[in-house]
């Protein structure tokens, strides 16, 4: 594997990724050298409160190239708007290094449901959402959400734990079906006023980008946009229903 430079990302130090299913596919030993720097590693037993800026940049990546091999095959093209969307999302450098070891990752087999598994025991509640929201994200950088990347999304969302109403929330942000503004909400449209504007604190207090405030700048950035869609979703309700 070549070597990474991620230092931005793993600033904050790798825990849980280093090994296990995570730690074969990323091929990490403990000592490893990025940007010249030590890796700090964290030991963790049991599922952490919050989870390292490192551990959610890898595993993302890994989750990412496991998307991408859905349909068995991976372009170039592909490969270009995963590039695009980090870019926007993160900046030219720490783009062009993550393309960088996403193309490593892409090489090896990724053991999807034990990777996710992993995840799951390891990372908090709001970092798997994030992760689950720039996934569709990354998905939709071309424009288009392919049903077999969305296939491949519900099943990794199932395994790291998320619960049902959450992936239709964040996957109705992306691929819009009926009433997906209640969807989004979590709620069905035969609710009350009053259950609307209930759903609407909870959601977002769920979704509220200090959530994430743990993994650094450029993910609690991205957290942004899930909050703005609540907000969206929630403005078309009121204007449907004339709430005030």
């Amino acid at each position: 594997m070549g070597k990474l430079r991620l230092g931005k990302w793993i600033g904050g130090g790798l825990g849980f990724v280093m090994g296990g299913p995570l730690g074969a596919v990323l091929g990490f030993m403990i000592g490893s050298v990025v940007d010249n720097t030590t890796v700090q590693t964290t030991v963790y037993k049991g599922s952490p409160r919050t989870t390292a800026r490192g551990d959610f940049g890898m595993s993302l990546l890994v989750l990412v190239a496991a998307m991408m091999k859905a349909d068995n095959k991976v372009v170039r093209s592909e490969l270009n708007y995963v590039k695009q969307f980090f870019v926007s999302q993160f900046g030219h450098d720490t783009a062009r290094d993550a393309i960088l070891t996403l193309r490593d990752i892409l090489k090896q087999e990724i053991p999807v449901r034990d990777v996710c598994l992993q995840i799951a025991s390891n990372m908090d509640y709001p970092s798997r959402l994030q992760l689950l929201h720039l996934l569709f994200g990354i998905s939709g950088a071309d424009g288009r959400v392919h049903p077999l990347e969305v296939e491949m999304i519900e099943r990794m969302s199932s395994y790291l734990g998320i619960s049902r109403s959450d992936f239709v929330s964040i996957k109705n942000m992306f691929v819009p079906e009926t009433d997906s503004s209640y969807k989004i909400l979590e709620i069905t449209p035969d609710v009350s006023d009053d259950e609307v504007k209930k759903a609407y604190r909870e959601m977002a207090k769920k979704y509220h980008p200090d959530k994430v405030s743990h993994l650094g700048e450029e993910f609690r950035k991205t957290a942004e946009e899930k909050f703005k869609k609540v907000n969206e979703a929630y403005a078309r309700i009121k204007n449907e229903r004339n709430i005030s």
